[in-house]
């Protein structure tokens, strides 16, 4: 029984009356929806999604050829919920937190038999708990009473679960422990493990929401730069087929300064999902040097997996991120992508014969995104400490049309918007974040921490990029018509001001070690490296130099270089390059 539910299971079992793809439809089964059934004589898993009289539709998570009318469906009365607990980290699971490393071991194939089943967490592995209670204190839900070491990142901390009385500690000890031995008891007679059970559909409780005001540091300089993420915040990646969705949430998975990644696999393609499963393991923490998984856990669900199993996926990857936020952590959650949970979403509305919305979704395709993104935040949790959840969402709109319901229904829901470009791509200007496109709505909560921790006038540098770019785009509308030429010299200079602004600035190199990664402090010192060029380039062009002459002076293509430059020296640079420049500049007139 989960720890979650309160009354009594109903047991019925019934019987299979049609098939329909991963759709069952079965008779007389006693369920409640959202209830966990296991359908024919292979005992495939599924979930309840209707109930009309006698009649309930299940969705199997998994293949359901050869299943035929008149086998059996077993019913646990249990809503699908995962397994929470220690040894989440570090692991690879399925969309319904099947552990794929122990379905292979069972298989010893690659490919999986239907009906394999195997725990989320491992009930039989011991790991040393260390008390942070003692007998006689008394707890509540929510409470942590003692921590095990789950990798060498991240203490698990043991917490009270939720739905329980509390009490006085009556008995607890420090030693090895699996996760379903009782670590502590309570006057009450409630016995605390540290395996809990929590249904995917239902937020875990908390105290408090409050407004973010903390960004996320994703090292990325377009990102950090223009269009910051708070923690605790939402973010869509809209983008079509190589624009670089994926490439850009692995490069917040490895390099955010969130505590935990949960990174979702939705529908994506098997190489996709095997590259993320393959560099993983061997990539180390840029924050801790140890290897990354350690703070991971990878939920893969691909293309070719089972599709009702693609629509639980979500649900699955936020109730973990919930578990750890309980405890404190910081988590940063990767859906890749949102576009494929809604097709399966749509392919199951079709089977259901629901009327279908716009573009064949189904009509409640809005709700639904929102109930996910609603359940990140940054929260007060119900045992006094503080946690957040930021939700990446990538989207795959058709052809890149930003103007379908999934993306639109998104925009609504999200308040930062990464618009990726395929042009840009094409251009290999990476990150390929059209920056005309994409906002985020986090600026204004967030200027008081760039303010105190980067530089107290970093808003007013940044809002005269933006401007510059503005600028810029629009001048590359006239020159497409007249040529650069036909400008006058201070919208030439502006010109080469912006060039500088995407190519040293906007652009990053994935492949260049010292690049990967731009801390917000050298990601200033760059673009006030630009901005300096610009205010002595521009006090030159009003002393009468020409503008031929600005563009040429030997400082200014060393600004490119201040990305590849070692952080620990990029200071130094930066200083002795405006330096440069003032010079240079100077004596032109």
């Amino acid at each position: 029984m989960s720890q979650a539910t309160d009354s009594e299971a109903v047991r019925e079992d019934g019987v299979i009356e049609s098939v329909s793809g991963p759709v069952v439809t079965a008779t007389d089964l006693g369920a409640k929806m959202n209830d966990v059934v296991y359908v024919g004589d292979e005992g495939l898993m599924g979930e309840v999604i209707e109930i009309e009289g006698n009649l309930s539709t299940i969705q199997v998570y998994e293949e359901t050829s050869a299943v035929a009318p008149g086998e059996p469906v077993e019913n646990t009365g249990e809503p699908l919920s995962v397994d929470l607990g220690p040894g989440m980290l570090d692991t690879i699971y399925d969309g319904v937190q099947r552990p794929l490393d122990v379905l292979q071991e069972k298989m010893d194939s690659a490919f999986l038999d239907r009906g394999v089943d195997a725990p989320g967490i491992d009930l039989e592995k011991t790991w040393e708990f260390q008390p942070e209670v003692e007998v006689g204190d008394e707890v509540e839900p929510g409470d942590v009473v003692g921590v095990v070491e789950e990798t060498v990142t991240i203490d698990h901390k043991v917490m009270v679960p939720p739905g329980y009385d509390g009490g006085e500690v009556t008995a607890i000890e420090a030693g090895n422990f699996t996760v379903e031995e009782p670590v502590a008891e309570l006057d009450s007679g409630e016995e605390i493990q540290m395996r809990q059970e929590w249904p995917v559909r239902r937020p875990r409780p908390s105290a408090d929401k409050q407004t973010p005001t903390t960004p996320l540091v994703s090292g990325q300089r377009i990102l950090d730069g223009l269009f910051p993420l708070a923690k605790g915040g939402t973010a869509a990646i809209p983008g079509p087929f190589g624009s670089g969705k994926t490439v850009t949430q692995q490069s917040l998975a490895k390099f955010s300064d969130a505590d935990i990644v949960v990174y979702i696999g939705c529908g994506e393609r098997g190489n996709e999902m095997t590259e993320v499963i393959d560099d993983f393991p061997e990539l180390p923490d840029p924050q801790t040097g140890n290897a990354l998984m350690a703070r991971t856990c990878l939920i893969a669900n691909t293309s070719n997996m089972p599709v009702a199993a693609r629509e639980s996926c979500v649900y699955t990857g936020i109730t973990i991120a919930e578990f750890y936020r309980d405890m404190g952590y910081d988590v940063a959650l990767m859906a890749d992508s949102t576009s494929r949970w809604a097709e399966a979403m749509r392919e199951i509305s079709s089977r259901l014969e629901e009327m279908p919305g716009e573009e064949g979704y189904p009509a409640y395709l809005a709700a639904r995104l929102s109930q996910f993104y609603e359940r990140a935040g940054y929260f007060e949790n119900i045992n006094g400490t503080e946690g957040s959840i930021s939700v990446i969402g990538a989207v795959s709109p058709p052809g890149g049309d930003f103007s379908e319901p999934v993306t639109q229904n998104t925009l609504r829901i999200v308040k930062t918007f990464w618009a990726l470009d395929a042009d840009l791509a094409e251009r290999r200007h990476f990150p390929a974040i059209n920056w005309n496109e994409s906002y985020s709505l986090y600026q204004d909560q967030l200027d008081p921490w760039y303010r105190e921790n980067v530089a107290e006038d970093y808003p007013e540098v940044r809002q005269w990029a933006v401007d510059t770019l503005d600028e810029e785009g629009e001048l590359q509308e006239i020159v497409q018509l007249v040529g650069k030429d036909a400008l006058p010299p201070d919208q030439q200079l502006t010109l080469e001001v912006a060039r500088y602004l995407r190519e040293a600035w906007l652009q990053q190199n994935a492949f260049i070690e010292v690049d990967q990664y731009c801390p917000p402090e050298k990601t200033y010192g760059i673009l006030t490296a630009i901005k300096h060029f610009n205010d002595e380039a521009f006090e030159a062009l009003d002393a009468g130099v020409p503008v031929e002459e600005i563009q040429n002076i030997d400082a200014a293509p060393q600004l490119n270089r201040i990305a590849t430059t070692e952080d620990e020296e990029a200071e130094e640079f930066t200083d002795e390059l405006e330096a440069d420049i003032t010079e240079q500049l100077r004596e032109l007139y």
